[in-house]
């Protein structure tokens, strides 16, 4: 199978559930009623794909949580539990300048930021979030693939039974975001996007590749 790209789509096909662009003013659009996703396409800097990818070079699963205001104090305790943190300035400061973005778009005080370090997918199923909305971005390894409206068969999600169909109506349409690109996604719980938050799926991850991921929620 090709691998995913939102090459394969037209922008036709993915209208009008999906906004992306070059510029982070893209992401407020997942306030308009039928979008169920918006990314911010950024190739990494340089500076800040080092930073992340020495985090990586530990031969555990890593993970690091955050629950609340996205002040100063997040920065020192993240850098206090980086697998490196003689490597993490980048890393850290990109991270609580996502957060504090997201506190602000959402007008919260509080945020629950998960970083993570993978060796395997976390979800493999396609699925949709059971929340609001969440922001999702990839430092190092491949990033969360997703649907488009018109390629999901909604009766297939939930848990796998013997008469349960298929989720994906065409493999073709599978996308993925690359490392770097900042993604809001609406799940279920989204007042008035009950019926179509967005399908999407962990991507597989080859014998020895990492994936260090970011999830932030508005809490």
């Amino acid at each position: 199978m090709p691998m995913p790209s939102s090459a394969n789509v037209t922008t036709h096909n993915l209208y009008p559930y999906a906004a992306m662009g070059s510029d982070i003013s893209v992401l407020p659009r997942i306030f308009e009623a039928p979008i169920n996703i918006a990314i911010f396409q950024r190739t990494l800097p340089a500076e800040l794909a080092i930073s992340a990818n020495a985090q990586c070079q530990t031969n555990r699963d890593w993970q690091y949580g955050w629950l609340g205001n996205p002040t100063d104090a997040l920065r020192e305790d993240l850098y206090r539990n980086l697998p490196e943190p003689s490597a993490g300035e980048a890393l850290v400061e990109d991270v609580a300048t996502i957060a504090e973005a997201i506190a602000y778009l959402f007008d919260t005080d509080s945020v629950g930021i998960r970083l993570r370090l993978l060796t395997a997918a976390m979800c493999p199923r396609f699925h949709c979030d059971n929340l609001p909305v969440r922001l999702v971005t990839t430092y190092a390894g491949p990033g969360s693939e997703w649907l488009p409206e018109y390629a999901v068969n909604r009766e297939g999600l939930g848990a796998p039974t013997p008469n349960r169909p298929e989720i994906l109506r065409d493999s073709q349409a599978i996308q993925r975001m690359a490392a770097g690109d900042i993604a809001l996604i609406k799940g279920s719980g989204w007042v008035g996007c009950e019926e179509h938050g967005l399908v999407h799926r962990s991507p597989s991850l080859e014998a020895g590749q990492k994936r260090l991921l970011l999830t932030i929620d508005p809490a």
